[in-house]
């Protein structure tokens, strides 16, 4: 009998949700869990680009805290100073997610140019921590005319793309330079929030390979994305996965796909984020393809949930996510069928 292979997927802790948190802390119950790591985001003491680039001894500590806790990380996160990149308007809203390094006096384009250049120092800092791959988001200049009311013109939508590629590609150049990834989390808000969003966006920047997504399904599916379809058509691009679930409720003829202005949680919502295996993502199809397309990078919990306690849904979402790890085969199953006496069908 051939014992099969022990799956060698990192499963690891999405900690932007858990920010109020002290790092160690984080680690700390992560382990408990039975995490195998953390994506770690920029924030609290999580992750200090300040202290990273000021103290050479702040990394160590950063990877001794992990080791203590028998935790590796794959990838780092900057989603808020992301948005800022693109983002017009630059409001109040940016204010209260930025740090003050990059809201300053708040003078917009200033805003712009700052969340850049920190983008740039998360590619440096993610190196300098061993890893190659950033995940976040880019802003939109162009997400405020979604509705396409009042007229948009096609002049307009092409110079959003091109806002894009002339403020990201130089943050590029330092991903590459680096040899570190940037993995855009597709999303309502963000230059690509769907396929033809995420192709287009690809096209602006002419494919270059610093740049491919994070595969969330939880954005797709309230907009009616098939998440197993956009692995398939961006099986070079995905360059990260985080899994949070989305649960839909049945249509009841009042409330849409936008939410209507409700809060999370609202029982009159159309849909809401809730804990893993707890919605409808399609979760065995989604692993299945993550399979296919050959993506052997870190699965990461995200947790969001209005209805249930973080520490009940992250412990019980790396459970269910274990259970979908399945080990694959080391060859098709029909080769037992083959009357070819070369052929070596997996034994039992």
């Amino acid at each position: 009998m051939n014992e099969p292979l022990e799956r060698k997927t990192p499963v690891t802790l999405f900690t932007g949700q858990w920010i109020d948190l002290p790092f160690q802390e984080v680690a700390r119950l992560a382990s408990q869990w039975g995490y195998d790591g953390l994506e770690i985001a920029v924030g609290g003491d999580h992750l200090d680009l300040d202290l990273a680039d000021e103290d050479p001894g702040y990394l160590r500590s950063v990877r001794e805290t992990l080791d203590r806790f028998g935790l590796s990380v794959h990838a780092i996160s900057n989603h808020l100073t992301g948005q800022a990149v693109c983002d017009d308007p630059i409001d109040f809203r940016h204010q209260a997610i930025l740090p003050p390094r990059v809201w300053g006096d708040g003078v917009a384009e200033e805003v712009r140019r700052r969340a850049a250049k920190d983008l740039e120092r998360t590619a440096r800092v993610a190196r300098a921590l061993g890893v190659d791959t950033v995940v976040g988001f880019t802003g939109s200049k162009i997400w405020r005319y979604v509705a396409m009311f009042p007229p948009v013109s096609d002049d307009v939508i092409d110079d959003g793309y091109e806002d894009f590629a002339r403020r990201w590609n130089p943050i590029l150049d330092v991903f590459g330079s680096e040899g570190v990834r940037f993995a855009l989390e597709v999303h309502p808000s963000e230059i690509a929030y769907d396929y033809w969003t995420a192709a287009r966006t690809l096209e602006a920047i002419g494919g270059r390979p610093e740049f491919g997504f994070n595969w969330d399904p939880s954005h797709m599916i309230w907009q009616g994305i098939d998440p197993v379809s956009f692995i398939w058509d961006f099986r070079d691009r995905i360059y990260h996965v985080d899994c949070k679930d989305t649960r839909l409720r049945s249509p009841n003829g009042r409330s849409g796909i936008l939410g209507s202005h409700l809060p999370w949680g609202d029982p009159r919502r159309r849909w809401d984020f809730v804990s893993m295996g707890h919605g409808d993502i399609p979760w065995e199809d989604s692993f299945r393809a993550l399979d296919a397309v050959g993506y052997h990078g870190p699965i990461s919990i995200e947790w969001e949930d209005a209805g249930m306690h973080r520490y009940h849904g992250a412990a019980e979402a790396v459970r269910f996510v274990r259970s979908l790890l399945f080990t694959k085969p080391e060859g098709r199953f029909d080769q037992a069928f083959s009357t070819d006496s070369t052929a070596s069908p997996e034994t039992d």
